[in-house]
């Protein structure tokens, strides 16, 4: 039996050793795949960005697609929840329509994509490269990232349509998919060089205005 000075000084088993080592490689194989795209992207170039070894991959994924699904799962979650709280901050108590709108959109194009980058990076690799990328991965991007998105920013047009100050005829998640067309014009992912402060302001600031142009209430 152990006796009490045994029990005491005893320690408990690491704990989180195995909840590291996924978030690891799931930051190596974001990392990797974003550079590289799917099908160029290799297991032992991702062990190595991650710090562990193939087995170790193995040990947590069954081959490459299902790594690719839960790197895209884990990156479009995180980057949907970033933009839809920016959503919510501006949206949620609109007190002046347009400036609201602009100082929504000036947020999403400074902080939405340079926050993710390698999200985005991703994403970029997924339009390249659909045809050879598991339909499933794809459909797990969308659901979790841009179609999320999309019905958040929705509920918030169709909130201003109930208070009289848009006009939305038919489905909400065009109107904001509209929205967010026009004022991602501004994201530095769209342009061969990053854009300056003013032209940001310039780029958001016309976009709102072609939105309200077709949705604000007469």
């Amino acid at each position: 039996m152990t006796s009490q000075d045994e029990t005491a000084t005893a320690k408990p088993p690491p704990r989180g050793g195995l909840a590291d080592k996924r978030r690891a490689i799931l930051a190596g194989a974001l990392s990797v795949f974003a550079q590289d795209g799917y099908a160029r992207a290799s297991i032992d170039a991702i062990a190595a960005r991650a710090g562990v070894s193939t087995r170790t991959i193995y040990n947590h994924f069954a081959d490459k697609a299902g790594l690719f699904e839960a790197v895209i799962h884990s990156s479009a979650t995180r980057a949907a929840d970033a933009q839809i709280a920016i959503v919510d901050r501006h949206l949620r108590k609109v007190v002046d329509l347009e400036a609201d709108l602009v100082d929504f959109g000036r947020e999403w194009a400074a902080r939405a994509t340079a926050e993710h980058a390698e999200h985005f990076a991703l994403a970029r690799q997924v339009n390249a490269e659909a045809g050879h990328i598991p339909r499933a991965a794809i459909e797990t991007w969308q659901e979790n990232g841009p179609l999320r998105v999309r019905r958040a920013l929705a509920e918030r047009l169709t909130a201003l349509r109930d208070r009289g100050l848009l006009n939305v005829p038919g489905d909400p998640e065009r109107a904001a998919l509209h929205l967010l067309l026009l004022i991602s014009a501004a994201h530095p992912s769209y342009r061969a060089a990053a854009p300056s402060d003013e032209e940001v302001d310039a780029a958001v600031a016309a976009g709102v205005r072609a939105f309200l142009h077709g949705y604000a209430a007469t």
